[in-house]
């Protein structure tokens, strides 16, 4: 898989040849001990080189040969083999020249040492992986026996150099992860020269190069590797391509291609692997761009906007290994043609558009198949035993029209997701003892019922468990233990009931658990002290009462989001919740709490920025477990999961709050929700609310708030949800911004005492002046403001409150 990143090795591993101009050896003649000018190159060696932990203690006295990590040849004495393999890295590689060698992964620290250039005899230089920093020296392009390149994934950086056209021997040129940063159109001298007439692999992946693919690419007729994935290159991709007649492998793969794939694709009857995935292609692809692709082995077009239009008949004339197809339109009919690979060991087709009937054969065919991903179809039917499929270890049939029980499965499964199907009946006891290395399990959105089988404690590997969003009924298993693995757990939206088991938090990896919207009962037990490592705990919408343990703010110390919104909890909040300076989500919303919010709550440091929820899935396995919960916010309840990142929410609402509102609360600058409707809070609401720049949706309703909006609320540019109504709140409501968008009056209904649009209650002149006496004169929106309401004033009223409107007018003007 490509990676942003250059490549690190963990161990030092370096292998050098070396063949030194010594002296002719009388052939036939066996020496013995090292020849001694190759025994100076060593030590010279030795001294460009960091040996921390004096790994070459060894090289000293006469007989090179002895030396640890040196081989010698029997027949000529001549040192053959360097190997000087450790964990520990050695670094800043000297500058002195020594001759002929390969260097592969050695964790080189160094400028790019280019005395290599000096020896005219190298045929293959390998500086892979290393940490080698600056430009491509030029004086690489005199090498003229080069015949491989190989300097990926290091810290270099700079063009290709134009002197690279004069090596006429040069096969494989590999560089990528180095920052060439070029259009490939300046690399027309360099590719026009004579290395178009030798090369063989070219390899420019991750390099920053951009442009569209150039005419003297498919020059370079000998070509059997080009790999350009992951850069900024453009464009079509040229009909020219059908030129590179002994090209095996293209990868084209993360760049920004569009427009159709040209049917020339299907003269390239050497290609092995066709990797095109994640562009921007579209159009549809027929019979005659794979006519001659007999040796096609891997597809990869997933992530483009690409239809595959053939005939019902059509035989391809490819046996494929593996398939990525996903988001290509392949339906609505299942594709028969599939039925002839019959080698294929992984098909990736999700987001196909297939909407059809699972054929008896496509069980069959995945029977030498390790992974099969078919998700976010329409495919219906019952899925057999499949027991003999021995292969599989990745089974994705999520999001489809599967129905009936749950059938067998086979025993090396590593991730199974049925999830969004319609599945029903109980979870077998012995399905899941059959699974022993299942790290990921999803069953969610489902028909299933009974109870949760113990067995599932027994999952060793398991790392991530969603039985979310079914029927599933009876008590949580209380079966765990310190040897399980779990960081992800999610029962949500069934029907259990009874009390949260004492043993979940013998779970020592538990980072994420997920149980609202059941019929949990009794208080959050002692035992969830033990869950250091929890980031996520939603029991919302449970039977759960009791206090608020105020141990969550000394132990949970890694909590992110705390969601035990309507229960039947009370007392008072503790103020030591605040200790959780990465908690960006407080709901504790419907509940009985009673008391005041602690001023300490303007200590939640995630709450100032906008959040980022890491990645609870250390285990690396794509694709699987995404975080999601329920979140209400603007006055509905949805179910967030790639937003929930920025879901800085603060939720106290509907309970029995009362006092005012702590101004440090304005101190939370990066909350996205602030709900704090049906308690009994008094007090003005605070001109500090202006800082608060990034709240979208803001809930004051059902309070006992008193005196004026105030007119800098106007400065909240992102409010999308306001909701002040059934307060004692009076006068002028403010306009402008984004206030002017909200028309709908009950926003504001149940507050005798306010006028103004979008109220039918308009503003007297008293009212307007008491309403502007506080406002800063140096603010131009509150002037147009002010300007707007005193255009609806009759001329007769202006005259009443004479007195009051030059008051207004001096503020402004004066």
């Amino acid at each position: 898989m490509a990676t942003d990143n250059v490549y690190i090795p963990f161990f030092l591993s370096a292998f050098i040849w070396i063949q030194l101009i010594t002296p002719n050896v009388c052939d036939g003649a066996l020496t013995s001990g090292c020849i001694p000018a190759e025994r100076s190159a060593l030590l010279e060696f030795k001294r460009g080189l960091k040996d921390p932990t004096n790994r070459l203690s060894s090289w000293v006295g006469e007989d090179c040969c002895k030396w640890e990590g040196v081989t010698c040849s029997n027949h000529t004495g001549h040192v053959i083999k360097l190997d000087l393999h450790s964990p520990h890295p050695f670094s800043d590689f000297g500058d002195e020249p020594h001759n002929n060698w390969i260097l592969g992964e050695n964790f080189i620290n160094s400028t790019m040492p280019s005395w290599l250039s000096n020896i005219s005899g190298l045929e293959h230089l390998d500086l892979n992986g290393n940490f080698l920093q600056g430009n491509i020296p030029p004086t690489f392009g005199n090498l003229a026996s080069l015949e491989e390149l190989n300097l990926a994934y290091n810290s270099l950086q700079g063009g290709i150099p134009t002197s690279f056209k004069n090596l006429c021997k040069l096969q494989n040129l590999i560089l990528p992860g180095i920052n060439i940063n070029q259009d490939l159109l300046e690399l027309d001298e360099i590719f026009s020269g004579c290395i178009k007439m030798s090369l063989e692999i070219l390899d420019l992946s991750y390099t920053n190069i951009s442009g569209q693919l150039p005419e003297w690419l498919f020059q370079l007729r000998k070509l059997k590797s080009l790999q350009l994935s992951q850069n900024l290159i453009s464009g079509p991709i040229p009909v020219s391509l059908g030129q590179l007649a002994s090209l095996q492998e293209l990868s084209l793969d993360q760049n920004q291609l569009n427009e159709t794939i040209p049917e020339t694709m299907g003269w390239l009857s050497q290609l092995v692997s066709m990797e095109l995935e994640l562009n921007f292609l579209e159009g549809v692809m027929s019979e005659a761009h794979f006519a001659n692709l007999t040796k096609l082995k891997h597809l990869y077009l997933w992530s483009n906007s690409l239809t595959l239009k053939v005939k019902t008949d059509w035989l391809p004339p490819f046996r494929l290994e593996s398939l990525r197809i996903g988001s290509c339109i392949l339906g609505p009919e299942f594709p028969t043609w599939l039925q002839s690979q019959i080698n294929i060991s992984e098909i990736d087709m999700p987001n196909a558009g297939i909407i059809d009937a699972m054929p008896n054969w496509f069980w069959g065919l995945i029977s030498t198949a390790e992974y099969v991903i078919i998700s976010g179809n329409q495919i219906s039917g019952h899925v057999p035993n499949i027991l003999h499929l021995n292969n599989l270890s990745w089974l994705d049939l999520s999001s489809n029209y599967f129905e009936g029980p749950l059938p067998y499965f086979p025993p090396r499964l590593e991730l199974l997701d049925l999830s969004n199907n319609s599945f029903s009946g109980i979870i077998p006891h012995d399905i899941i003892m059959n699974m022993p290395y299942l790290i990921y399990l999803s069953l969610s959105k489902n028909n299933l019922s009974g109870e949760i089988p113990f067995s599932i404690c027994q999952l060793r590997a398991l790392e991530a468990l969603d039985l979310s969003k079914n029927m599933l009924s009876g008590e949580l298993p209380n079966c765990w233990n310190n040897s399980s693995r779990i960081e992800v757990m999610d029962f949500s939206s069934n029907n259990i009931s009874g009390v949260i088991p004492e043993s979940i938090c013998s779970i020592a990896t538990l980072q994420s658990l997920h149980l609202s919207n059941n019929s949990l009962s009794g208080e959050l037990p002692l035992s969830l002290k033990d869950c250091k490592e929890l980031l996520l705990l939603d029991a919302g919408h449970n039977g759960l009462k009791g206090e608020i343990p105020a141990w969550i703010g000394e132990s949970l110390t890694h909590l992110e989001f705390l969601n035990l919104r309507s229960n039947m909890l009370a007392g008072h909040i503790p103020p030591n919740l605040s200790r959780l300076s990465a908690l960006q989500m407080l709901d504790l919303a419907n509940n009985e709490l009673s008391g005041t919010i602690p001023r300490s709550f303007g200590n939640f440091t995630a709450m100032t920025v906008i959040g980022r929820f890491p990645s609870l899935m250390a285990y690396a396995i794509e694709g699987s477990y995404k975080e999601q919960m329920l979140v209400t916010t603007k006055g509905n309840t949805i179910d967030y999961d790639k937003l929930l990142s920025l879901m800085n929410i603060f939720d106290l609402s509907d309970n029995n709050l009362s006092g005012g509102v702590p101004e440090e609360l304005t101190n939370l600058s990066g909350l996205f929700s602030l709900n704090l409707s049906g308690n009994h809070f008094t007090g003005e609401i605070t001109e500090n609310i202006s800082k608060l720049q990034q709240l979208e949706s803001l809930d004051l309703s059902r309070n006992n708030f008193s005196g004026t909006i105030p007119s800098n609320l106007i400065a909240l540019t992102s409010l999308a949800f306001l909701n002040l109504s059934y307060n004692n709140l009076s006068g002028e409501i403010p306009r402008g911004n984004q206030l002017l968008t909200f028309n709908d009056p009950s926003i504001y209904i149940g507050n005798p005492g306010l006028c103004g649009l979008p109220l039918n209650q308009s503003c007297n002149v008293s009212e307007t002046a008491r309403g502007q006496s506080n406002v800063d004169d140096r603010d131009e929106n509150e002037m147009i403001c002010s300007q707007e309401i005193l255009r609806t004033f009759t001329f007769k009223k202006m005259l009443q409150s004479f007195k009051a409107l030059d008051r207004v007018l001096e503020e402004f003007f004066f």
